[in-house]
């Protein structure tokens, strides 16, 4: 049973238009939400939040590269990897600036040797 209703949701993504992805998906929320798969109900709800999002990829399907987004994702993950020492937050926040917004070294305050 859950791997059908798991499998409508891939169905969705051959939605000729985001009306009707839109439909699709309300009748799925619907048909999840009588069924009694706790865990079905639970992502029906996060997805239902989530709608207006969702039928965002129906617009835009295929013209914006997610490339860029991951890119960023990968470098905030690798800065937050290397700043595990730090003690306060604001610490993090500067190196996160500093290498998301190539923003230059600020100068220190005294040499080191």
């Amino acid at each position: 049973m859950a791997e059908a209703i798991a499998g409508e949701v891939v169905v969705a993504r051959l939605a000729p238009s985001p009306a009707w992805a839109g439909r699709f998906l309300g009748r799925w929320y619907t048909r999840t939400g009588r069924s009694r798969l706790e865990p079905m109900q639970k992502v029906a709800r996060m997805l239902r939040r989530h709608r207006a999002l969702l039928l965002n990829w129906f617009r835009v399907k295929g013209s914006i590269s997610s490339g860029a987004v991951e890119g960023f994702n990968n470098k905030t993950k690798l800065t937050t990897r290397r700043a595990y020492g730090f003690r306060t937050f604001r610490a993090i926040e500067v190196a996160l600036y500093h290498a998301l917004g190539n923003l230059p070294e600020p100068q220190t305050t005294h040499r080191f040797c």
